[in-house]
């Protein structure tokens, strides 16, 4: 069976690599979007993803990281006080505006933590150390950011909001949803975005160990008014979901594969079911010397497996070659086991999709039309 649907593959080459570019294409399309579809949705959560604390403590009204409101910094000594708790640090986040020596200005993202813990960031340190946010007017911004923020790197003087700051370390991939992170100290933070000394955005929680974060969070929101805690996965997931519902990302996403495999089936099932009609013939004299239509629809079924399993290896190294070309400019993901495994899934449906109205032909003609003119 195998060695025939080869034969049949290569006997007509040019509408095979039309079949399988229909693959191909597919596959790649689906796996390029979901791969910035990754990269977007890892942005969205990063702040709380990557801030080594298991509670989240912030407005009662947040569901966002990207959009906290202000609460009374009070609620650090009284959630320290409670059974469970390690240690409470506070945390400002507040957008601002940059101003470079070449004149270009953009929007960013304070956030400033309690040295020498620094919780809160930075991450992913390419250039200095956190104890360098500890010079005078210390800022940190993203290499990935540098076009952004006006060339900026490790001793770069600027503005933010009409004072002076410096950048004394850099991070590679220390990025957020929207605007650029900057880092710098809590105080800072609240000089540089005239942030309310008695405010904080969060409180970061870090329980003690052996204990259950879920039920230190209740028990916080179970004492507390007008704040709210969230353990880090929780408010993780919260964060993309809120945003996703509020920007359309995942329609836009979403569409773009649902076309890809349409795509994707209609260009294989055109192309075999315009090989099947050009080898009618071939496939007539099968069933004169005893092919039956099961064994028939098996061998256009072969076909399609072979198709499936050439364009998915080719494009998932196209999908790799992408991975990693897009990577150079700050846009990272990566496809997890379980991905590639859907990504080979999809594939076979695309494949078994198009070979339906090849089967429906070619199980329709009749043995003897073999031996007529």
């Amino acid at each position: 069976m195998f060695k025939t649907a080869i034969r049949f593959i290569l006997y007509d080459k040019p509408k095979s690599i039309g079949a399988l570019f229909g693959v191909v294409i597919s596959i790649f399309l689906i796996g390029q979007q979901t791969g910035i579809f990754i990269f977007l949705t890892g942005m969205m959560s990063s702040l709380v993803d990557n801030v080594e604390t298991d509670i989240w403590v912030v407005d009662n009204r947040t569901t966002n990281v990207a959009a906290l409101g202000q609460i009374d910094a009070r609620y650090q000594r009284q959630i320290e006080a409670l059974p469970g708790i390690d240690h409470v640090y506070p945390l400002v986040i507040s957008g601002s505006s940059a101003k470079f020596a070449d004149g270009k200005s953009g929007g960013i993202t304070l956030v400033g933590s309690q040295p020498p813990a620094f919780v809160g960031g930075p991450w992913k340190i390419s250039g200095g150390t956190k104890e360098n946010l500890l010079f005078d007017n210390a800022v940190t911004t993203d290499v990935f950011d540098k076009k952004l923020l006006g060339g900026a790197q490790i001793g770069t003087q600027f503005e933010i909001g009409g004072k002076r700051a410096v950048v004394t370390l850099q991070t590679n991939g220390a990025r957020g949803f929207g605007a650029s992170f900057v880092f710098t100290t809590i105080d800072r933070a609240r000089y540089y975005a005239k942030f309310p000394r008695d405010k904080v955005s969060a409180l970061l929680v870090k329980i003690k160990p052996g204990e259950d974060a879920k039920h230190i969070a209740k028990m916080i929101d179970d004492n507390m008014f007008g704040i709210k805690a969230w353990t880090k996965k929780d408010f993780s997931s919260e964060t993309v979901k809120t945003i996703l519902s509020s920007s359309g990302i995942a329609t836009s996403v979403g569409t773009l594969i649902v076309f890809a495999i349409i795509a994707g089936s209609i260009i294989i099932g055109l192309t075999l079911y315009s090989a099947a009609t050009d080898r009618l013939k071939d496939y007539a004299t099968l069933k004169a010397i005893g092919a039956t239509n099961a064994f028939v629809r098996n061998l256009i079924l072969t076909q399609a497996l072979i198709f499936a399993l050439i364009g998915y290896l080719v494009g998932v190294a196209l999908m790799y070659g992408f991975k990693l070309g897009i990577a150079k400019a700050g846009i990272m993901f990566s496809y997890s086991l379980g991905m590639y495994a859907a990504f080979a899934v999809i594939t076979m449906v695309i494949s078994m999709i198009g070979v339906i109205a090849a089967i429906s032909r070619i199980t329709k003609v009749e043995p003897a039309s073999v031996f007529r003119s």
